[in-house]
């Protein structure tokens, strides 16, 4: 039983840094998304700006829980 909670506990670290290079590559795609748009349109550079940090606010929020649930059964799960 003590090898099925440590496999347990090793995937929620594989499940936590996946959320994490999930966001990294969600951020990515954000500004360069933003910067394609502010080269066609760069009089509308506050509004893509203001948009793109709300949206990478977002997957930060996403990265943030996926984290801490994977903390959460590394460090509280089957103690």
């Amino acid at each position: 039983m003590a090898g099925l909670v440590d496999i347990g506990k090793g995937l929620a670290v594989v499940g936590a840094g996946l959320a994490a290079v999930g966001a990294g590559v969600g951020i990515g795609l954000v500004g360069g998304s933003a910067c394609e748009a502010v080269a066609r349109q760069p009089e509308a550079v506050g509004v893509i700006r203001q948009n793109m940090l709300v949206c990478a606010a977002m997957i930060e929020g996403v990265a943030l829980l996926g984290a801490v649930m994977g903390l959460l059964v590394l460090f509280v799960v089957g103690s």
